[in-house]
C-alpha cells in the first residue's frame, strides 16, 4: 500500500473496549493518539527502555560500531595447550 493510498474499514468495539486490527498486527506495540473526542490515530511504534536510550545516541552508536569492527578484526586467540591457563585459574 503506498503512503498516499488510504485503506478504510469498519470495526466494532467489544464490551471490554477493544478493537481488533487483525492477526497480522498481533503482538505489536501501537501508539493511540486521540486527536479530538472520538477521533483516534493508531500508529505502530518501537519503544526503547529508558535505560537503553543512550545506545541510540550518535556517539554511543559510533563507539559501538567501532568496537564491533575492532572485535571482528581481532578475534580471540586461544592457546593450543590450555593446561597452563587452567593452572592460573583459582580453584
Amino acid at each position: 500500500m503506498s503512503s498516499s493510498e488510504i485503506k478504510t474499514s469498519v470495526k466494532i468495539v467489544d464490551s471490554d473496549g477493544r478493537i481488533s486490527l487483525g492477526k497480522k498486527h498481533a503482538g505489536r506495540q501501537v501508539l493511540v493518539e486521540e486527536r479530538e473526542p472520538g477521533v483516534w490515530l493508531i500508529r505502530p511504534v518501537l519503544v526503547i527502555p529508558e535505560n537503553e536510550a543512550w545506545l541510540h545516541e550518535p556517539k554511543a552508536n559510533a563507539d559501538l560500531k567501532r568496537a564491533l569492527e575492532w572485535a571482528r578484526r581481532n578475534p580471540p586467540k586461544f592457546p593450543k595447550d590450555s593446561s597452563q591457563t587452567r593452572k592460573k585459574l583459582p580453584s
